[in-house]
């Protein structure tokens, strides 16, 4: 009996641990409910002011953030951590649900976007993908050289002369796809159709978004290049496996 209940706490010690922030109190007890049924650990607060409170103290697996809240709102508190360096994936929520809604909650930093209202089994998923990207590895361990720039593949990590970039989850993913196809066109419908983003001009807004963290002239761009009429290729000085 001992036994059991010490599985089940470690079980629940080892779960991702998911920070909802959302000023709506019975969307915060839904999604705590739902989640915390579905195996995952869950802490609930109203404001990014809470958030950040209980952020200097824990680190998260995942945020489910809402756009629209008294005080700072959503788009303001994603862009905050990632000027921070935090790459904890975000999983934005908001009833502001057409394009220009979800690029601008892409642009500051989420990861997915999720309109309201939702099917708490298709946020389920969401969540579960963005776990998944953030923990998978690819079989085989590959370097990328381009310029000043190392990609280790298989971690998902970048470097300039010993500095390590920060990356989204998505970010890294899509450098992944581009990486292992050093040399040739990745179109932007593979992009898309790969899961990492929800649309062709969502591809070209993370396109634009690793531009700024590997090009010195976003607008002129040596390393990653569009193809016209095709999609983006990423130009390698070198690919070889890590020793």
């Amino acid at each position: 009996m001992g036994g059991a209940r010490c599985a089940r706490a470690t079980e629940m010690s080892d779960a991702a641990h998911v920070l909802i922030v959302d000023d709506d109190r019975r969307i915060r007890a839904l999604l705590a409910s739902f989640l915390s049924g579905h195996g995952y650990r869950t802490t609930a607060v109203a404001t990014a002011r809470e958030a950040r409170d209980h952020m200097r103290g824990l680190a998260y697996d995942l945020i489910i953030l809402d756009v629209m809240m008294p005080g700072e709102n959503g788009i303001s508190f994603a862009a905050d951590l990632r000027r921070g360096s935090n790459g904890v994936p975000i999983l934005m929520l908001s009833a502001l649900s057409d394009a220009g809604d979800r690029i601008k909650g892409l642009a500051a930093g989420s990861d997915d976007y999720l309109g309201k209202p939702f099917e708490p089994e298709e946020l389920l998923l969401r969540v579960r993908n963005l776990l998944r990207r953030l923990e998978s590895r690819q079989q085989g361990s590959m370097n990328v050289r381009f310029g000043e720039f190392i990609f280790v593949a298989d971690t998902g990590e970048l470097s300039r002369g010993g500095e390590r970039i920060r990356l989204t989850s998505r970010e890294k993913d899509m450098l992944k796809l581009l990486a292992h196809q050093a040399g040739k066109p990745v179109t932007r419908g593979a992009l898309s159709a790969s899961g990492l983003v929800e649309s062709a001009r969502a591809v070209d807004v993370q396109i634009n978004r690793l531009r700024q963290k590997i090009e010195s002239d976003p607008s002129n761009p040596v390393h990653l290049q569009t193809v016209r009429g095709e999609g983006y290729t990423l130009i390698a000085d070198m690919a070889a496996g890590a020793a």
